[in-house]
């Protein structure tokens, strides 16, 4: 390893975890809702409860041990400090990997597949893990200064790779994940053996709208209803992120509410987030959010990013990606393309994967799903 980088361990201290108890406990609460489902946001009821158990019953310290139990460093880039576990195979011909998270996500969505990823019963699909917290999150340190879309966060990851001493290598990424993994492969391509994709972006083909498949009927009409009822999170991050994160950052129920709402909308759980995702397993990545006060850091990548990364799936694919790739969609994710739509983005598709559930965090929901579909990818490009 580069001496640039050094060694991080979590150790949030006690009175953190007090203060957010006192916090919670004096919640002022908004009147109910005024209907009997999610459609104005999560219901009163619901996060009330979960708040209650956040109080009382929750562990942080179980999920800061489980971060401590696998090597953690930081190291500056571009001016900027950047987090990421770092966990080495035993096995000396594994392929090294970098994996990209998103928004409301964190590293703490990989922390179930890293073992099985790592050191597999077959030492052919051994992966040395990399997984980078992005600017603005979780323990990375919070740009000061505008700049840091997802093409400069690329160009950091392909640094901090070669800084780890890795000159070919494989990509993962979902979320914003996706568009960051996309853009390395545009960068370096010559450095990325494959990428892998959870989904890939790619807009719908308008020369096929007159002989749509019923999947892909699907996919238009979600675009369409997310544009018009599901993407005020998106425009309210894209624009002002700074004045939402005055509120997120000073209230524990108003953080657990913004992303608890993401759960249960973008997971397979037919109705309820706790039938993806245990109300312990939200709570890790929301208390992550809330302990490192990165509601507005976080939003401020959709102000950097989100029109450019929009125009992908919506509009027009104006650019193009040679490195071969691998293509996760599960049945519940928001953008769902074809695999003629996203050849005309992706034109070295090796691996289309059309998964039996799953929703928008496929390694948090589905991690046997996800292991089996990364290892099968790369199977056919190390």
């Amino acid at each position: 390893m580069s001496e640039k980088i050094t060694p991080f361990r979590v150790e949030i201290p006690e009175a953190d975890l007090a203060d957010l108890r006192e916090r919670l406990t004096r919640t002022r609460w908004a009147e109910p809702e005024t209907v009997q489902d999610w459609s104005q946001g999560v219901p009163q009821a619901y996060l009330r409860e979960l708040c209650r158990y956040w109080a009382r019953d929750y562990d942080w310290r179980a999920v800061e041990a489980r971060l401590n139990s696998f090597p953690q460093y930081r190291t500056d880039i571009d001016g900027l400090g950047i987090h990421f576990l770092h966990v080495r195979s035993p096995h000396p011909t594994a392929l090294p990997l970098v994996m990209t998270h998103g928004w409301p996500g964190s590293v703490v969505e990989f922390l179930k597949v890293i073992e099985p990823l790592t050191n597999p019963a077959d030492p052919a699909d051994a992966f040395h893990v990399v997984c980078p917290s992005l600017p603005g999150y979780g323990f990375s340190d919070k740009p000061t200064r505008s700049g840091w879309n997802v093409e400069r966060i690329a160009a950091a990851w392909i640094e901090l790779m070669a800084r780890l001493g890795y000159d070919r290598y494989g990509a993962q990424g979902g979320d914003w994940g996706t568009s960051v993994t996309s853009s390395m492969a545009q960068q370096a391509p010559d450095r990325l053996v494959g990428i892998h994709l959870n989904p890939p972006l790619a807009a719908p083909d308008r020369a096929t709208f007159g002989e749509l498949t019923d999947a892909e009927r699907a996919s238009v009409d979600d675009i369409e209803r997310s544009q018009r009822s599901e993407n005020g999170y998106s425009v309210q991050q894209g624009t002002r992120p700074q004045t939402l994160g005055y509120g997120l950052v000073d209230s524990p129920a108003g953080q657990c509410a913004w992303i608890l709402e993401k759960f249960r909308a973008w997971t397979d759980c037919d109705g309820h987030p706790e039938n993806a995702l245990t109300r312990d397993e939200m709570l890790d990545n929301i208390t992550l959010y809330w302990l490192t006060a990165t509601a507005a850091s976080s939003a401020r990548l959709y102000w950097e990013s989100i029109a450019d990364v929009t125009r992908l799936f919506t509009e027009s694919t104006v650019d193009t990606i040679g490195v071969p790739t691998g293509a996760a969609i599960f049945p519940k994710e928001m953008l769902r393309p074809s695999r003629r739509w996203a050849a005309k983005r992706f034109t070295d598709i090796r691996q289309w994967s059309e998964l039996a559930k799953g929703g928008h965090f496929g390694a948090f929901e589905q991690p046997g799903l996800f292991v089996e579909d990364v290892r099968s990818f790369f199977r056919l490009v190390r």
